[in-house]
């Protein structure tokens, strides 16, 4: 039976959340195609992440090799072209990440395979490949269709499908032995740069604290920063604030920032621009807080509450610290 193939992303000892996103669209994709579901897994001493991938796909092929123990394009590409041509699956799902931007285009270009980046949305009608995608910075959906082929590749964008997890497939695991007989050189593994002490990664927050233009002025953010802290979590923005240089733009959330799916995401004075939302959409619990009460924001919002931020901030820390005080 054809397969569908999802690439496993791991880095540091665990898998990436995209992995499971991509299984989930996965699962749903082979309903339309009759397919079976397939993990390829890539690394070193990684086999207990295959026994998370059993519950996803039918098959987990694990592919262990001491050269494979960090991302490098040039191995990947040999060794998935390698189980591409043999199983020949109708489409190779991988992750539009770092990894993903470096690995796919050489691998759809060596296979002559159509390839599409960046996607939100895919479906088949039957065995022709649509993908919906984002232009002109979100403003528009488009819809293309890839031309006929035998197998398709497609990059699938973070934080687009939820992870679900469904009944557990119990899939089996197969190990395949790795092709790599030498070094890659061309291209090299060095070390991860991680965000310097007192550095903040948003994309890893469990909980974030969004402001915009509400915020009116660089000096109203100390006020909502000791928010943050009181929460235990970090401050993100919108983009407007990265422009007046209020805060760097590794805190900017967006369609040209960072897509984060923390558990609750507090958006103060935001009023909700679609290349914001874009970036913040699937986090588990949104609460806004904006004056009008016609700001999109609301539109996405769990909760909502049409105030001044300056009203709510104060009086929100105040009573979550006399909660953590009793």
């Amino acid at each position: 039976m054809t397969e569908i193939f999802v690439l496993a992303e791991h880095r540091q000892g665990q898998i990436r959340d995209i992995t499971f996103e991509m299984l989930s669209k996965g699962r749903e994709l082979t309903g339309q195609t009759n397919t079976e579901l397939t993990a390829v897994l890539l690394g070193k001493d990684v086999k207990t992440h295959a026994n998370s991938l059993q519950d996803y796909a039918k098959t987990v092929l694990l592919v262990e090799d001491p050269k494979l123990e960090n991302f490098n394009a040039d191995a990947y590409h040999k060794v998935l072209s390698s189980l591409v041509k043999e199983h020949k699956p109708l489409l190779t799902l991988i992750g539009h990440t770092s990894f993903g931007v470096d690995l796919a285009p050489s691998l759809a270009v060596s296979m002559n395979t159509p390839l599409a980046t960046d996607c939100i949305d895919l479906e088949f009608k039957g065995e022709t490949l649509t993908v919906t995608r984002q232009m002109y910075g979100g403003k528009v959906n488009v819809k293309a269709t890839l031309r006929k082929a035998e197998g398709y590749i497609a990059t699938v964008r973070q934080a687009t499908f939820p992870p679900e997890k469904k009944a557990p497939v119990n899939g089996k695991i197969v190990e395949v032995p790795s092709i790599l007989s030498e070094e890659v050189t061309k291209k090299r593994f060095i070390k991860y740069v991680l965000p310097p002490p007192g550095g903040v990664d948003i994309s890893a927050a469990e909980v974030l604290i969004g402001i915009g233009r509400g915020i009116k002025d660089g000096s109203n953010i100390p006020p909502v920063e000791g928010l943050a802290k009181t929460l235990g979590g970090a401050l993100a923005c919108s983009r407007p604030i990265v422009d007046k240089g209020w805060l760097p733009n590794d805190r900017q959330v967006g369609s040209s920032g960072k897509t984060v799916k923390p558990k609750l995401y507090l958006a103060l004075g935001i009023s909700g621009a679609f290349q914001h939302v874009l970036g913040m959409k699937t986090s588990d619990l949104i609460i806004a807080v904006n004056k009008d009460p016609k700001a999109p924001i609301f539109g996405v919002a769990d909760y909502g509450i049409v105030e001044d931020l300056f009203k709510i901030v104060p009086a929100l820390e105040s009573k979550i610290r006399e909660l953590k005080g009793k």
